[in-house]
């Protein structure tokens, strides 16, 4: 049974969606301030985080960067704050997805359950899965990507980036498809989202130029992983 934590300073909601979850099979925690949110993930180590932006004291987005100093575990924003700017600032601090409320919880439990599937913490049967291209190597099993044996210290969003990229290698991949493979569910408004990710995966490439040139952007279209 996967575990979640809800934190919302809006009660109702935390009760109305701890109840439909729980009725889907997860064991359910909700926190309401968000200080008490974070001490509550330390304690219970959550397999996923469902998290408000707009809180007294504390907003989420100061939520999610303190969430990342002891947990990898997937962040999704549910939120009514539907800028932009408030999207790839909720991305940049280490979200894997973002919400805008109101939101279908159907919806919502759907996301999860990809997020889910690709960061589980149980051990896959193989005892090797590794996908290597010249210095860059991707461990499939510790969900870490390496350059000449140095771990480039990916998040799971930019992890999962490449490892899709890298699995497709030379050929074009659409916003789409990427959208689809990272979300679960594809709109054209995550366009953005998508771009902003692999912004963050290139980011931790800067300064070396065999890295720099692996991720081709097809221009309009998408992007393609070079394999020399």
């Amino acid at each position: 049974m996967a575990t979640l934590l809800l934190i919302d300073d809006d009660k109702e909601v935390l009760e109305l969606n701890q109840k439909y979850l729980t009725g889907e099979g997860f064991q359910v925690y909700i926190a309401a301030d968000p200080g008490k949110g974070i001490g509550l993930a330390r304690k219970v180590k959550p397999d996923c985080i469902l998290l408000d932006v707009m809180m007294p004291g504390m907003n989420g987005f100061q939520v999610c960067t303190e969430l990342r100093k002891f947990t990898s575990a997937p962040i999704i924003f549910l939120t009514g704050k539907d800028a932009e700017d408030d999207k790839i600032n909720g991305l940049l601090t280490g979200a894997d997805d973002y919400i805008v409320k109101p939101y279908s919880i159907r919806e919502v439990k759907v996301r999860i359950d990809v997020l889910l599937r690709r960061y589980c913490r149980e051990t896959p049967a193989e005892n090797t899965n590794i996908l290597t291209f010249r210095n860059l190597s991707i461990d499939k099993l510790s969900h870490k990507a390496f350059y000449k044996g140095t771990d480039l210290c990916l998040t799971n969003r930019e992890y999962e980036v490449l490892l899709y990229l890298a699995s497709n290698p030379n050929r074009e991949i659409t916003f789409e498809e990427l959208g689809t493979a990272l979300l679960g569910v594809y709109t054209e408004n995550d366009r953005r989202s998508v771009m902003v990710h692999v912004s963050r995966l290139r980011k931790k490439f800067e300064g070396n130029y065999e890295l720099e040139n692996m991720i081709e952007t097809v221009w309009s279209k998408g992007y393609k992983f070079i394999a020399k």
